[in-house]
């Protein structure tokens, strides 16, 4: 049964160790230059600690449906591509139906102005 498992060992031991030389070496010749701008959280676009009844800039939400419409799509098509084969007309049709309705919500961000930045 170990002989089953012994190259996902070794793999997870090279990317272990890949992964701490890595870090090291980022951090040994890696530029140190820190600022308070640097260190500074950053959430949103606007300064963290203001007063919590602020108004939001539009552009905020726009940018975050945008994440979601294209986390969505991409998060769906992989799986329905693997089982195309299995799901037939009927899972095209419902993957047709689903990307149209993404591409409405595409289709309103553009008009928005949520692709253009100023």
């Amino acid at each position: 049964m170990l002989a089953e498992y012994f190259p996902v060992l070794i793999f997870l031991g090279v990317a272990t160790g890949l992964s701490i030389v890595l870090l090291l070496v980022g951090a040994i010749l890696g530029p140190n230059k820190s600022s308070d701008d640097k260190m500074a959280p950053y959430e949103c676009g606007f300064e963290a600690f203001e007063d919590a009844r602020m108004k939001f800039d539009v552009r905020y939400y726009l940018v975050a449906i945008l994440f979601i419409i294209f986390d969505l799509e991409i998060a769906f098509l992989f799986p329905w591509a693997v089982v195309l084969d299995k799901t037939g007309m009927v899972g095209l049709i419902a993957m047709t139906i689903f990307l149209t309705i993404l591409v409405i919500g595409f289709i309103y961000e553009w008009k928005k102005g949520a692709l253009e930045w100023e």
